[in-house]
C-alpha cells in the first residue's frame, strides 16, 4: 500500500470511531418498500422511533426495529454510557438497492415474463444531541 493511501485509510478509520451506526445487508425486500418505513423514522428520537416501528403494520418495520436496537447498542459500547439519558436521535438513515435475483415465469403462447426479486442494504446512524451541542 502506498504512503498516501495508508494515511487516508488511517484518517477514515479515525473518523469512523466517532460515528455510531449499524448496517443491514441483503434484506429480501424491495428498496422502495424499505424507504417508506425509513422515511417515517428519519430524524426522530430513538425511543419514539422504536415505538413507531413496533406498532407499524409494515413488514420492513420489524427489521428496522432490530437494526435500530443494534445501533443503540453500538453507541452504548463505544461511549460507555446508557442510552436512556443520552437524548439519542437518528441522524442519518439510507436505503440502497442490492443484488437482484432474476427469475422467469411462464406466460401464454410460449413466452416468459421476467420476475425481479429485489433486495436492499440499510445503513442507520445514531447520534446524541448533547455531544453535538458541546462540539459547536
Amino acid at each position: 500500500m502506498g504512503a498516501r493511501k495508508k494515511i487516508t485509510a488511517e484518517e477514515r478509520k479515525e473518523a469512523q470511531k466517532t460515528l455510531y451506526f449499524a448496517k443491514l445487508t441483503g434484506v429480501p425486500t424491495s428498496p422502495r418498500k424499505m424507504r417508506l418505513v425509513a422515511d417515517m423514522i428519519r430524524g426522530m428520537e430513538v425511543n419514539k422511533a422504536l415505538s413507531v416501528l413496533k406498532f407499524s403494520s409494515k413488514e420492513a418495520s420489524g427489521r428496522l426495529e432490530k437494526l435500530l436496537k443494534s445501533a443503540i447498542a453500538n453507541w452504548e459500547i463505544k461511549t460507555e454510557q446508557k442510552a436512556d439519558n443520552a437524548n439519542l436521535y437518528i441522524s442519518t438513515i439510507f436505503v440502497d438497492s442490492a443484488t437482484m435475483m432474476k427469475r422467469l415465469r411462464t406466460a401464454p403462447q410460449g413466452r416468459g415474463y421476467r420476475i425481479r426479486k429485489r433486495s436492499n442494504h440499510v445503513t442507520l446512524y445514531v447520534d446524541s444531541k448533547i455531544t453535538n451541542d458541546n462540539q459547536i
